[in-house]
């Protein structure tokens, strides 16, 4: 497996236009779409929405850069120092490198206070998002494949990787160790698999028991399926810091934090817990 196409699309002087940034605005402008289809289903108003937008995105992207570059950045000989030295490298987006953790804690802010100056109802908003969100981050991955980055160690699996001797960090970049036919794991293609199946999941879910939803629930369960998945993907990342002598890193505390409050928010609010049988007349 290999990039077919270039990165960069067609660039004109110092402007570029790049097939990650172009994924990353379709995959917007679809979940955008389901989102804003959840919330006509039920009877809401999307002009808010839309304003939403431009509230959340802007500060989400921020964040999401910002936590790439000072907690997520590559495994390099510099590593954030390169970041430090020459802070205009900050602003590169284009080629790649956002954590969505970062988006969240920061878009999360930036929502929240949306909906309070606007007086809005959060948990249906969440729910959208929280819809529209595992569709869009499918799309975007192949971004990251394009890019060739986000692969994980060498695999002798068919769907392995190829990555080009500029684009491996340390100790991959050792042509001599790891020659050219070595293949990777393609992590971005499983997030991507694993964000497709949640979103048909939440999607069946939405339609199917939609009567039987509180507004939040949507929202709740995107925070158990997509972290799960998560925790697992990590184990196999090469450009991550891990805690010394262990096999985790932040990424995985996050995950498992979110997989056991979203757990257990669900369970207090449809007043069920695993720990008591259930009372029959």
């Amino acid at each position: 497996m290999h990039p077919p196409v270039s990165p960069i699309i067609f660039q004109f002087g110092p402007f570029a236009l790049r097939w990650y940034g172009v994924l990353m605005a379709i995959a917007i402008l679809i979940g955008v779409q389901v989102a804003s289809f959840h919330l006509k289903r039920k009877g809401k108003l999307t002009d808010d929405f839309w304003d939403m937008l431009i509230w959340v995105l802007i500060p989400g992207f921020i964040g999401a850069r910002l936590y790439y570059v000072f907690i997520q950045s590559p495994r390099t000989a510099l590593g954030v120092g390169q970041y430090v030295a020459t802070p205009g490298e900050i602003l590169r987006i284009w080629d790649g490198g956002i954590h969505i953790f970062g988006g969240f804690i920061v878009g999360g802010v930036a929502l929240w206070l949306f909906t309070r100056i606007r007086h809005l109802p959060l948990l249906s908003y969440l729910d959208a998002i929280a819809l529209g969100l595992p569709l869009a981050q499918a799309i975007g991955r192949w971004g990251n494949f394009i890019n060739q980055e986000l692969y994980g160690p060498p695999t002798t699996l068919p769907w392995g990787l190829r990555i080009d001797p500029q684009h491996r960090i340390p100790p991959y970049n050792d042509l001599t160790a790891y020659p050219e036919s070595v293949r990777f794991h393609p992590l971005f293609l499983y997030e991507s698999v694993w964000n497709f199946i949640g979103f048909g999941l939440l999607f069946w879910i939405s339609l199917r028991f939609g009567h039987h939803l509180k507004d939040g629930d949507i929202f709740l369960l995107y925070l158990i399926w997509y972290p799960s998945g998560r925790f697992m993907i990590e184990f196999l990342r090469t450009d991550s810091w891990f805690f010394p002598g262990t096999p985790f890193n932040v990424v995985h505390i996050l995950c498992a934090i979110a997989v056991i409050a979203a757990t257990i928010a669900l369970l207090k609010r449809h007043h069920f817990s695993p720990f008591k049988p259930p009372i029959r007349n």
